[in-house]
Protein backbone atom coordinates (compact mmCIF):
# COMPACT_ATOMS: atom_id res chain seq x y z
CA UNK A 1 0.00 0.00 0.00
CA UNK A 2 1.36 3.20 -1.21
CA UNK A 3 -0.73 6.35 -1.66
CA UNK A 4 1.79 8.41 -3.47
CA UNK A 5 2.32 5.68 -6.01
CA UNK A 6 -1.59 5.22 -6.21
CA UNK A 7 -1.79 8.91 -7.34
CA UNK A 8 1.03 9.12 -9.58
CA UNK A 9 -0.46 5.90 -11.62
CA UNK A 10 -3.22 7.63 -12.09
CA UNK A 11 -1.73 10.76 -13.34
CA UNK A 12 0.77 8.73 -15.82
CA UNK A 13 -2.05 7.01 -16.70
CA UNK A 14 -4.24 9.84 -17.81
CA UNK A 15 -1.26 11.49 -19.99
CA UNK A 16 -0.51 8.61 -21.26
CA UNK A 17 -4.56 8.02 -22.74
CA UNK A 18 -4.20 11.21 -24.36
CA UNK A 19 -1.65 9.92 -26.61
CA UNK A 20 1.56 11.96 -28.02
CA UNK A 21 1.67 15.66 -28.39
CA UNK A 22 1.52 18.37 -27.14
CA UNK A 23 -0.53 18.77 -23.74
CA UNK A 24 -1.92 21.44 -21.36
CA UNK A 25 -2.57 20.33 -17.66
CA UNK A 26 -6.40 21.95 -16.16
CA UNK A 27 -6.93 21.74 -12.42
CA UNK A 28 -8.74 23.15 -9.79
CA UNK A 29 -7.45 24.45 -6.42
CA UNK A 30 -7.50 21.01 -4.93
CA UNK A 31 -6.01 18.96 -7.97
CA UNK A 32 -3.06 21.37 -8.15
CA UNK A 33 -2.11 20.08 -4.43
CA UNK A 34 -2.75 16.84 -5.03
CA UNK A 35 -0.69 16.22 -8.21
CA UNK A 36 2.18 18.50 -7.25
CA UNK A 37 2.73 16.36 -4.12
CA UNK A 38 4.01 13.57 -5.91
CA UNK A 39 5.52 15.17 -9.42
CA UNK A 40 7.71 18.02 -9.91
CA UNK A 41 7.22 20.64 -12.76
CA UNK A 42 10.33 19.00 -14.36
CA UNK A 43 8.74 15.30 -14.40
CA UNK A 44 5.82 15.83 -16.20
CA UNK A 45 7.39 18.16 -18.74
CA UNK A 46 9.02 15.06 -19.95
CA UNK A 47 5.72 13.51 -20.51
CA UNK A 48 4.64 16.40 -23.34
CA UNK A 49 2.52 18.44 -20.64
CA UNK A 50 3.86 21.69 -21.35
CA UNK A 51 1.20 23.79 -19.18
CA UNK A 52 -0.38 23.73 -16.43
CA UNK A 53 -4.10 25.92 -16.06
CA UNK A 54 -6.26 26.81 -13.00
CA UNK A 55 -9.91 26.06 -14.07
CA UNK A 56 -11.12 28.88 -12.08
CA UNK A 57 -8.74 31.44 -13.70
CA UNK A 58 -10.28 34.27 -16.21
CA UNK A 59 -8.17 35.02 -19.66
CA UNK A 60 -6.52 31.73 -20.36
CA UNK A 61 -5.69 31.99 -23.96
CA UNK A 62 -6.56 30.01 -27.02
CA UNK A 63 -4.39 27.17 -27.75
CA UNK A 64 -6.21 24.86 -30.33
CA UNK A 65 -2.49 22.83 -30.89
CA UNK A 66 -2.78 21.73 -27.57
CA UNK A 67 -4.53 18.70 -25.94
CA UNK A 68 -6.07 19.52 -22.51
CA UNK A 69 -5.93 16.82 -19.76
CA UNK A 70 -8.28 18.24 -17.18
CA UNK A 71 -7.82 16.72 -13.38
CA UNK A 72 -10.37 18.16 -11.45
CA UNK A 73 -12.86 17.59 -7.81
CA UNK A 74 -16.99 16.27 -9.35
CA UNK A 75 -18.24 19.63 -6.92
CA UNK A 76 -21.39 21.66 -9.01
CA UNK A 77 -19.12 24.64 -9.33
CA UNK A 78 -16.32 22.49 -11.22
CA UNK A 79 -19.05 20.81 -13.55
CA UNK A 80 -20.49 24.22 -14.52
CA UNK A 81 -17.00 25.78 -15.37
CA UNK A 82 -16.16 23.00 -17.56
CA UNK A 83 -19.54 23.64 -19.58
CA UNK A 84 -18.91 26.50 -19.98
CA UNK A 85 -15.25 25.71 -21.00
CA UNK A 86 -16.69 23.08 -23.44
CA UNK A 87 -19.42 25.88 -24.85
CA UNK A 88 -16.34 28.03 -25.83
CA UNK A 89 -13.46 25.53 -25.92
CA UNK A 90 -9.77 26.91 -26.31
CA UNK A 91 -7.45 23.69 -26.33
CA UNK A 92 -8.04 21.35 -29.56
CA UNK A 93 -9.41 18.12 -27.46
CA UNK A 94 -10.36 17.36 -24.14
CA UNK A 95 -9.66 14.36 -21.53
CA UNK A 96 -11.84 14.96 -18.46
CA UNK A 97 -11.15 13.03 -15.43
CA UNK A 98 -12.89 13.44 -11.81
CA UNK A 99 -10.60 12.39 -8.50
CA UNK A 100 -14.20 10.98 -7.14
CA UNK A 101 -17.40 9.35 -8.26
CA UNK A 102 -19.29 12.03 -10.96
CA UNK A 103 -23.57 11.32 -10.95
CA UNK A 104 -25.27 11.05 -14.43
CA UNK A 105 -26.86 14.12 -14.32
CA UNK A 106 -23.53 15.86 -14.14
CA UNK A 107 -22.14 13.94 -17.03
CA UNK A 108 -25.18 14.70 -19.02
CA UNK A 109 -24.59 18.72 -18.66
CA UNK A 110 -21.18 18.33 -19.73
CA UNK A 111 -22.70 15.76 -23.07
CA UNK A 112 -24.72 18.75 -23.66
CA UNK A 113 -22.27 21.60 -23.66
CA UNK A 114 -19.82 19.68 -25.81
CA UNK A 115 -21.62 21.23 -28.97
CA UNK A 116 -17.95 20.91 -30.90
CA UNK A 117 -17.77 17.58 -30.24
CA UNK A 118 -14.07 18.17 -28.42
CA UNK A 119 -14.63 15.89 -25.50
CA UNK A 120 -12.46 12.44 -26.31
CA UNK A 121 -12.78 11.18 -23.13
CA UNK A 122 -15.12 11.35 -19.13
CA UNK A 123 -13.56 9.09 -16.63
CA UNK A 124 -13.26 8.94 -13.06
CA UNK A 125 -9.76 8.54 -11.46
CA UNK A 126 -10.09 8.05 -7.83
CA UNK A 127 -7.13 10.51 -6.88
CA UNK A 128 -9.37 12.52 -4.16
CA UNK A 129 -6.85 13.20 -1.70
CA UNK A 130 -3.12 14.52 -0.91
CA UNK A 131 -0.78 11.69 -0.52
CA UNK A 132 2.28 13.23 2.02
CA UNK A 133 4.33 10.44 1.88
CA UNK A 134 3.78 6.51 1.04
CA UNK A 135 1.91 5.70 4.40
CA UNK A 136 0.82 9.36 4.72
CA UNK A 137 -2.11 11.41 3.28
CA UNK A 138 -4.30 14.44 3.90
CA UNK A 139 -7.82 15.96 3.08
CA UNK A 140 -6.44 19.71 3.71
CA UNK A 141 -9.80 19.95 6.14
CA UNK A 142 -8.61 22.44 8.61
CA UNK A 143 -11.62 22.57 11.73
CA UNK A 144 -13.97 19.48 10.53
CA UNK A 145 -16.12 20.50 13.75
CA UNK A 146 -18.24 22.34 15.17
CA UNK A 147 -20.26 22.01 18.41
CA UNK A 148 -18.28 18.89 19.02
CA UNK A 149 -19.95 17.34 15.98
CA UNK A 150 -19.41 16.90 12.38
CA UNK A 151 -19.89 20.23 9.85
CA UNK A 152 -22.00 18.58 7.05
CA UNK A 153 -19.72 19.69 4.67
CA UNK A 154 -16.76 18.32 6.37
CA UNK A 155 -18.30 14.89 7.07
CA UNK A 156 -19.34 14.48 3.11
CA UNK A 157 -15.48 15.34 2.02
CA UNK A 158 -13.94 13.13 4.47
CA UNK A 159 -16.32 10.23 3.03
CA UNK A 160 -15.28 11.08 -0.37
CA UNK A 161 -11.85 11.38 0.64
CA UNK A 162 -11.81 8.37 2.55
CA UNK A 163 -13.66 6.01 -0.11
CA UNK A 164 -11.04 7.35 -3.08
CA UNK A 165 -8.13 6.24 -0.56
CA UNK A 166 -9.61 2.41 -0.54
CA UNK A 167 -10.71 2.75 -4.29
CA UNK A 168 -7.12 3.91 -5.32
CA UNK A 169 -5.72 1.10 -3.30
CA UNK A 170 -8.15 -1.53 -4.36
CA UNK A 171 -9.18 -2.16 -1.08
CA UNK A 172 -13.01 -3.02 0.38
CA UNK A 173 -12.17 -2.97 4.47
CA UNK A 174 -14.41 -4.36 7.28
CA UNK A 175 -14.69 -1.09 9.03
CA UNK A 176 -13.82 -0.65 12.94
CA UNK A 177 -14.35 2.55 14.64
CA UNK A 178 -13.70 4.72 18.45
CA UNK A 179 -17.11 3.42 20.41
CA UNK A 180 -17.22 6.53 22.47
CA UNK A 181 -16.66 9.39 19.45
CA UNK A 182 -19.71 9.69 17.73
CA UNK A 183 -18.07 11.57 14.77
CA UNK A 184 -15.63 8.61 14.52
CA UNK A 185 -19.70 6.29 13.83
CA UNK A 186 -21.11 8.91 11.69
CA UNK A 187 -17.75 8.58 9.39
CA UNK A 188 -18.04 4.44 9.47
CA UNK A 189 -21.74 4.74 8.61
CA UNK A 190 -21.07 7.25 5.88
CA UNK A 191 -18.26 4.67 4.43
CA UNK A 192 -20.16 1.71 4.43
CA UNK A 193 -23.56 3.48 2.73
CA UNK A 194 -21.37 4.85 -0.31
CA UNK A 195 -19.18 1.41 -0.58
CA UNK A 196 -22.84 -0.29 -0.41
CA UNK A 197 -24.22 2.43 -2.88
CA UNK A 198 -21.16 2.04 -5.53
CA UNK A 199 -20.70 -2.07 -4.88
CA UNK A 200 -19.63 -2.52 -8.50
CA UNK A 201 -16.31 0.16 -7.85
CA UNK A 202 -15.59 -2.12 -4.95
CA UNK A 203 -15.56 -5.71 -6.29
CA UNK A 204 -12.26 -6.28 -6.08
CA UNK A 205 -10.21 -9.79 -6.36
CA UNK A 206 -10.79 -11.02 -3.09
CA UNK A 207 -7.39 -11.58 -0.31
CA UNK A 208 -7.23 -14.22 2.09
CA UNK A 209 -7.47 -11.72 4.68
CA UNK A 210 -9.64 -8.84 4.85
CA UNK A 211 -8.21 -5.28 5.09
CA UNK A 212 -9.22 -2.98 8.26
CA UNK A 213 -10.24 0.28 8.15
CA UNK A 214 -9.86 2.18 11.76
CA UNK A 215 -11.48 5.27 12.57
CA UNK A 216 -10.56 7.34 15.66
CA UNK A 217 -10.83 10.70 16.21
CA UNK A 218 -8.44 13.63 17.59
CA UNK A 219 -10.25 13.99 20.46
CA UNK A 220 -9.20 10.57 22.28
CA UNK A 221 -5.02 11.89 22.33
CA UNK A 222 -5.41 15.42 22.65
CA UNK A 223 -1.49 15.12 23.85
CA UNK A 224 0.19 14.24 20.72
CA UNK A 225 -0.03 17.42 18.56
CA UNK A 226 0.84 20.06 21.66
CA UNK A 227 3.95 18.25 22.52
CA UNK A 228 7.12 19.77 20.71
CA UNK A 229 9.02 17.11 18.06
CA UNK A 230 12.23 16.37 17.68
CA UNK A 231 12.58 14.08 14.64
CA UNK A 232 12.84 16.00 11.17
CA UNK A 233 9.98 16.72 9.52
CA UNK A 234 7.78 16.94 12.59
CA UNK A 235 10.60 19.46 13.98
CA UNK A 236 10.16 21.38 10.84
CA UNK A 237 6.42 21.46 10.69
CA UNK A 238 6.32 22.40 14.03
CA UNK A 239 8.52 25.60 14.26
CA UNK A 240 8.42 26.66 10.81
CA UNK A 241 5.19 25.07 8.70
CA UNK A 242 5.14 22.66 6.08
CA UNK A 243 2.00 23.22 3.94
CA UNK A 244 1.62 20.93 1.17
CA UNK A 245 5.50 20.72 1.32
CA UNK A 246 6.66 23.80 0.90
CA UNK A 247 8.32 25.16 3.34
CA UNK A 248 8.34 29.53 4.18
CA UNK A 249 11.25 30.55 4.98
CA UNK A 250 11.11 34.80 4.27
CA UNK A 251 11.28 35.57 8.23
CA UNK A 252 14.48 33.77 8.66
CA UNK A 253 17.19 36.22 8.96
CA UNK A 254 19.78 37.17 6.28
CA UNK A 255 17.97 35.11 3.86
CA UNK A 256 18.73 35.00 0.37
CA UNK A 257 15.65 35.20 -2.39
CA UNK A 258 16.20 31.84 -3.66
CA UNK A 259 15.84 30.20 -0.32
CA UNK A 260 12.53 31.93 0.78
CA UNK A 261 10.48 28.72 0.34
CA UNK A 262 11.76 25.47 -0.52
CA UNK A 263 10.14 22.35 -1.30
CA UNK A 264 10.83 19.57 1.47
CA UNK A 265 9.53 16.29 -0.63
CA UNK A 266 10.93 12.64 0.28
CA UNK A 267 9.58 11.78 -3.60
CA UNK A 268 12.25 14.61 -4.91
CA UNK A 269 15.21 15.01 -2.25
CA UNK A 270 17.14 11.50 -1.22
CA UNK A 271 18.38 13.55 1.75
CA UNK A 272 15.24 14.29 3.16
CA UNK A 273 14.22 11.08 2.42
CA UNK A 274 16.77 9.30 3.76
CA UNK A 275 16.61 11.84 7.19
CA UNK A 276 12.70 12.84 7.57
CA UNK A 277 12.83 10.33 10.55
CA UNK A 278 15.84 11.29 12.00
CA UNK A 279 16.65 12.64 15.24
CA UNK A 280 17.33 16.29 15.55
CA UNK A 281 21.33 15.25 16.77
CA UNK A 282 21.72 12.29 13.89
CA UNK A 283 20.36 15.09 11.10
CA UNK A 284 23.21 17.43 12.80
CA UNK A 285 25.70 14.67 11.68
CA UNK A 286 24.78 13.78 8.77
CA UNK A 287 24.17 17.65 7.22
CA UNK A 288 27.93 17.24 8.27
CA UNK A 289 28.57 14.89 6.55
CA UNK A 290 26.85 16.20 3.36
CA UNK A 291 29.22 18.99 3.53
CA UNK A 292 32.17 17.28 3.88
CA UNK A 293 31.04 15.35 0.29
CA UNK A 294 30.06 18.60 -1.64
CA UNK A 295 33.34 20.23 -1.02
CA UNK A 296 35.11 17.32 -1.80
CA UNK A 297 33.64 17.35 -4.76
CA UNK A 298 33.77 20.75 -5.28
CA UNK A 299 37.90 20.55 -5.02
CA UNK A 300 37.30 18.30 -7.79
CA UNK A 301 35.80 20.83 -10.02
CA UNK A 302 38.63 22.77 -9.47
CA UNK A 303 41.26 20.74 -11.14
CA UNK A 304 40.07 21.17 -14.70
CA UNK A 305 43.33 20.73 -16.83
CA UNK A 306 42.35 18.92 -19.85
CA UNK A 307 39.20 18.21 -22.54
CA UNK A 308 38.64 14.93 -20.79
CA UNK A 309 38.45 17.11 -17.60
CA UNK A 310 36.03 19.36 -18.80
CA UNK A 311 33.80 16.83 -20.60
CA UNK A 312 33.34 14.94 -17.20
CA UNK A 313 32.39 18.46 -15.66
CA UNK A 314 29.84 19.34 -18.10
CA UNK A 315 28.46 15.56 -17.67
CA UNK A 316 28.69 15.83 -13.54
CA UNK A 317 27.67 19.19 -13.74
CA UNK A 318 23.29 18.81 -13.49
CA UNK A 319 24.12 16.55 -10.34
CA UNK A 320 26.72 18.85 -8.79
CA UNK A 321 24.17 22.00 -9.28
CA UNK A 322 21.21 19.79 -7.84
CA UNK A 323 23.64 18.75 -4.56
CA UNK A 324 24.32 22.31 -4.74
CA UNK A 325 20.83 22.72 -4.28
CA UNK A 326 20.11 20.31 -1.29
CA UNK A 327 23.08 21.33 0.86
CA UNK A 328 21.90 24.90 0.91
CA UNK A 329 18.71 24.36 1.56
CA UNK A 330 19.38 22.14 4.65
CA UNK A 331 21.82 23.86 6.00
CA UNK A 332 19.11 26.92 5.81
CA UNK A 333 16.41 24.33 7.24
CA UNK A 334 18.40 22.70 10.37
CA UNK A 335 20.31 26.26 10.73
CA UNK A 336 16.91 27.62 11.08
CA UNK A 337 15.69 25.28 13.45
CA UNK A 338 18.72 25.51 15.92
CA UNK A 339 18.28 29.03 16.13
CA UNK A 340 14.48 28.87 17.40
CA UNK A 341 15.30 25.51 19.59
CA UNK A 342 18.35 28.12 21.26
CA UNK A 343 16.33 31.25 20.98
CA UNK A 344 13.03 29.45 22.84
CA UNK A 345 14.75 27.23 25.00
CA UNK A 346 12.92 24.40 23.85
CA UNK A 347 14.80 21.61 25.38
CA UNK A 348 14.40 22.85 28.26
CA UNK A 349 10.31 23.11 27.79
CA UNK A 350 10.37 19.90 25.89
CA UNK A 351 11.66 17.65 28.26
CA UNK A 352 9.17 19.22 31.33
CA UNK A 353 6.38 18.56 28.54
CA UNK A 354 7.84 14.95 28.63
CA UNK A 355 7.98 14.69 32.10
CA UNK A 356 4.55 15.76 32.51
CA UNK A 357 3.49 12.90 30.15
CA UNK A 358 5.14 10.48 31.15
CA UNK A 359 6.09 11.10 35.05
CA UNK A 360 3.79 11.11 37.85
CA UNK A 361 5.12 13.46 40.69
CA UNK A 362 2.54 16.33 40.80
CA UNK A 363 3.92 18.51 43.30
CA UNK A 364 7.56 18.47 41.32
CA UNK A 365 5.83 19.21 37.86
CA UNK A 366 3.55 21.60 39.25
CA UNK A 367 6.87 23.54 40.38
CA UNK A 368 8.82 23.30 37.67
CA UNK A 369 6.01 24.64 35.43
CA UNK A 370 5.29 27.36 37.67
CA UNK A 371 9.50 28.19 37.38
CA UNK A 372 9.35 27.68 33.75
CA UNK A 373 6.33 30.31 33.59
CA UNK A 374 8.22 32.94 35.48
CA UNK A 375 11.24 32.44 33.51
CA UNK A 376 11.50 35.36 30.84
CA UNK A 377 13.30 32.82 28.19
CA UNK A 378 10.25 30.70 27.61
CA UNK A 379 7.61 31.83 24.55
CA UNK A 380 4.02 32.60 25.58
CA UNK A 381 2.99 29.62 23.18
CA UNK A 382 5.33 27.26 25.02
CA UNK A 383 3.89 28.61 28.62
CA UNK A 384 0.36 27.50 26.94
CA UNK A 385 1.98 23.99 26.14
CA UNK A 386 2.57 23.18 29.46
CA UNK A 387 -0.07 24.21 31.28
CA UNK A 388 -2.59 22.41 28.41
CA UNK A 389 -0.54 19.62 29.30
CA UNK A 390 -0.86 20.06 32.65
CA UNK A 391 -4.45 20.02 32.67
CA UNK A 392 -5.41 17.15 30.28
CA UNK A 393 -2.70 15.42 32.67
CA UNK A 394 -3.64 15.91 36.19
CA UNK A 395 -7.22 17.02 35.79
CA UNK A 396 -8.56 14.44 38.16
CA UNK A 397 -5.49 15.42 40.79
CA UNK A 398 -7.16 16.42 44.09
CA UNK A 399 -4.55 18.97 44.01
CA UNK A 400 -5.10 20.17 40.80
CA UNK A 401 -3.76 23.84 40.02
CA UNK A 402 -4.99 24.61 36.73
CA UNK A 403 -6.72 28.11 38.06
CA UNK A 404 -3.60 28.97 39.30
CA UNK A 405 -1.24 28.75 36.30
CA UNK A 406 -3.68 30.30 33.99
CA UNK A 407 -3.35 33.43 36.47
CA UNK A 408 0.05 32.70 36.50
CA UNK A 409 -0.23 32.99 32.33
CA UNK A 410 -2.37 36.21 32.65
CA UNK A 411 0.78 37.61 34.92
CA UNK A 412 2.84 36.98 32.33
CA UNK A 413 1.03 38.96 29.66
CA UNK A 414 -0.45 35.87 27.93
CA UNK A 415 -3.41 36.81 26.28
CA UNK A 416 -7.33 35.86 26.76
CA UNK A 417 -7.59 34.07 24.02
CA UNK A 418 -4.67 32.31 24.46
CA UNK A 419 -5.40 31.81 28.23
CA UNK A 420 -8.96 30.15 27.40
CA UNK A 421 -7.78 27.59 25.38
CA UNK A 422 -6.63 25.63 28.74
CA UNK A 423 -9.87 24.93 29.58
CA UNK A 424 -11.00 24.30 26.07
CA UNK A 425 -8.79 21.78 25.53
CA UNK A 426 -10.01 20.09 28.95
CA UNK A 427 -13.98 20.47 27.00
CA UNK A 428 -12.60 19.02 23.37
CA UNK A 429 -10.05 15.71 25.18
CA UNK A 430 -10.65 15.62 28.50
CA UNK A 431 -11.39 12.82 30.36
CA UNK A 432 -15.02 13.15 29.78
CA UNK A 433 -14.02 12.99 25.90
CA UNK A 434 -11.89 10.00 26.05
CA UNK A 435 -12.38 6.13 25.32
CA UNK A 436 -9.04 5.46 26.36
CA UNK A 437 -6.84 5.54 29.22
CA UNK A 438 -4.36 8.14 27.64
CA UNK A 439 -2.09 8.15 31.08
CA UNK A 440 -2.52 4.69 32.49
CA UNK A 441 0.01 2.66 30.64
CA UNK A 442 3.54 4.78 29.93
CA UNK A 443 6.60 3.27 30.76
CA UNK A 444 8.14 5.26 33.45
CA UNK A 445 11.70 6.45 32.06
CA UNK A 446 13.72 8.95 32.80
CA UNK A 447 14.22 11.18 29.97
CA UNK A 448 17.89 11.18 28.99
CA UNK A 449 19.61 13.27 26.84
CA UNK A 450 22.20 12.65 24.02
CA UNK A 451 24.72 14.76 22.75
CA UNK A 452 26.28 14.00 19.31
CA UNK A 453 30.15 15.76 19.39
CA UNK A 454 31.19 17.66 15.93
CA UNK A 455 28.28 19.77 15.00
CA UNK A 456 28.01 22.92 17.52
CA UNK A 457 24.52 23.71 18.61
CA UNK A 458 22.58 20.50 17.94
CA UNK A 459 21.32 18.07 20.42
CA UNK A 460 19.78 14.63 20.11
CA UNK A 461 16.79 14.73 22.61
CA UNK A 462 15.27 11.05 23.27
CA UNK A 463 11.79 11.51 23.66
CA UNK A 464 9.74 9.09 25.82
CA UNK A 465 6.41 9.90 24.60
CA UNK A 466 4.19 7.28 21.75
CA UNK A 467 0.99 8.44 20.53
CA UNK A 468 -1.82 6.35 21.58
CA UNK A 469 -2.04 5.09 18.04
CA UNK A 470 1.01 3.46 19.06
CA UNK A 471 -0.73 1.28 21.34
CA UNK A 472 -3.78 0.67 19.34
CA UNK A 473 -2.46 -0.65 16.21
CA UNK A 474 0.15 -2.63 18.10
CA UNK A 475 -3.04 -4.67 20.04
CA UNK A 476 -4.79 -4.46 16.66
CA UNK A 477 -1.66 -6.21 15.21
CA UNK A 478 -1.71 -8.92 18.02
CA UNK A 479 -5.75 -9.52 17.81
CA UNK A 480 -6.32 -7.85 21.51
CA UNK A 481 -7.81 -4.91 20.34
CA UNK A 482 -11.24 -4.11 22.49
CA UNK A 483 -14.21 -4.76 20.51
CA UNK A 484 -16.01 -2.95 22.85
CA UNK A 485 -14.21 0.22 22.73
CA UNK A 486 -13.61 -0.67 18.45
CA UNK A 487 -16.20 -2.15 17.31
CA UNK A 488 -17.03 -3.70 13.87
CA UNK A 489 -19.60 -1.70 11.62
CA UNK A 490 -21.87 -4.61 10.35
CA UNK A 491 -21.79 -8.79 11.61
CA UNK A 492 -18.26 -9.52 9.90
CA UNK A 493 -15.41 -10.11 11.87
CA UNK A 494 -11.71 -10.41 11.01
CA UNK A 495 -10.62 -14.04 12.76
CA UNK A 496 -7.14 -14.17 11.16
CA UNK A 497 -4.16 -11.45 11.76
CA UNK A 498 -4.51 -7.94 9.77
CA UNK A 499 -2.54 -7.50 7.11
CA UNK A 500 -3.79 -4.04 5.15
CA UNK A 501 -4.84 -1.25 8.15
CA UNK A 502 -5.84 2.21 6.82
CA UNK A 503 -5.96 4.36 9.39
CA UNK A 504 -7.99 7.58 9.39
CA UNK A 505 -8.22 10.61 12.19
CA UNK A 506 -11.07 12.50 12.54
CA UNK A 507 -9.58 15.90 13.75
CA UNK A 508 -6.22 15.64 12.58
CA UNK A 509 -2.89 13.66 12.25
CA UNK A 510 0.49 14.11 13.60
CA UNK A 511 3.71 13.52 12.22
CA UNK A 512 4.77 11.45 15.77
CA UNK A 513 1.87 9.33 14.49
CA UNK A 514 3.14 9.16 10.82
CA UNK A 515 6.55 8.00 12.31
CA UNK A 516 4.84 5.27 14.48
CA UNK A 517 3.21 4.01 11.89
CA UNK A 518 6.68 3.74 9.41
CA UNK A 519 8.63 2.33 12.93
CA UNK A 520 5.45 -0.25 12.72
CA UNK A 521 5.55 -0.95 9.09
CA UNK A 522 9.08 -1.10 9.65
CA UNK A 523 9.53 -3.71 12.57
CA UNK A 524 5.66 -5.99 11.21
CA UNK A 525 6.76 -8.29 8.58
CA UNK A 526 3.96 -9.03 6.37
CA UNK A 527 1.69 -5.93 8.11
CA UNK A 528 1.21 -2.63 5.87
CA UNK A 529 -0.43 0.46 7.43
CA UNK A 530 -1.45 3.95 6.53
CA UNK A 531 -2.43 6.84 8.06
CA UNK A 532 -4.54 9.62 7.11
CA UNK A 533 -6.19 12.96 8.32
CA UNK A 534 -8.45 15.62 7.80
CA UNK A 535 -5.49 17.36 7.99
CA UNK A 536 -1.79 16.82 9.28
CA UNK A 537 -1.22 19.05 12.30
CA UNK A 538 1.84 21.26 14.43
CA UNK A 539 0.44 22.88 17.77
CA UNK A 540 -0.72 26.32 16.33
CA UNK A 541 -3.15 24.29 13.74
CA UNK A 542 -4.49 22.52 16.33
CA UNK A 543 -5.59 25.38 18.57
CA UNK A 544 -7.25 26.37 15.49
CA UNK A 545 -9.33 22.67 15.56
CA UNK A 546 -10.09 22.90 18.99
CA UNK A 547 -11.24 26.56 18.76
CA UNK A 548 -13.54 25.99 16.21
CA UNK A 549 -14.91 22.29 17.43
CA UNK A 550 -15.81 23.88 20.81
CA UNK A 551 -17.79 26.69 19.26
CA UNK A 552 -21.16 26.43 20.41
CA UNK A 553 -20.51 24.60 23.24
CA UNK A 554 -21.72 26.57 26.54
CA UNK A 555 -19.38 26.63 28.64
CA UNK A 556 -16.99 28.18 25.84
CA UNK A 557 -15.90 31.01 24.61
CA UNK A 558 -13.40 30.23 22.02
CA UNK A 559 -12.65 32.91 19.35
CA UNK A 560 -11.30 32.54 15.82
CA UNK A 561 -7.80 31.31 14.43
CA UNK A 562 -4.41 31.74 15.77
CA UNK A 563 -1.84 32.91 12.66
CA UNK A 564 1.42 30.93 12.05
CA UNK A 565 4.55 34.00 12.85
Amino acid sequence: MNVILAIKQYISKMIEDSGPGMKVLLMDKDTTSIVSMVYAQSEILQKEVYLFERLDSAGRETMKHLKCIAFVRPTKENVELLAQELRMSKYGLYYIYFSNVISKQDVKVLAEADDQEVVREVQEFFGDYVAVSPHLFTLNINGCCQGLNWSTDSLARSTQGLTSVLLSLKKCPMIRYQNSSETARRLAESVRQTINKEAALFEFRKTDVAPILLILDRRDDAVTPILNQWTYQAMVHELIGIANSRINLSNVPGISKELQEVVLSPEHDEFYANNMYSNFGEIGNNIKDLMDEFQTKSKSHEKIESISDMKQFLEQYPQFKKMSGTVSKHVTVVGELSRLTNKHHLLEVSELEQDIVCQGDHSAILQRIKTLIASEKIQHIDMLRLVMLYALRYESHSNNDVSGLVDALRKRGVSDRLRMMVHAVLDYGGKKSRGSDLFGNQDIVSLTKKFFKGVKGVENVYTQHKPLLYSLLDQLIKGKLKEGAYPYLGVSQLKDRPQDIIVFVIGGTTFEEALAIHTLNRSSPGIRIIIGGTTVHNFKSFLDEVAQAIQGQSSSNVGPRYHRR
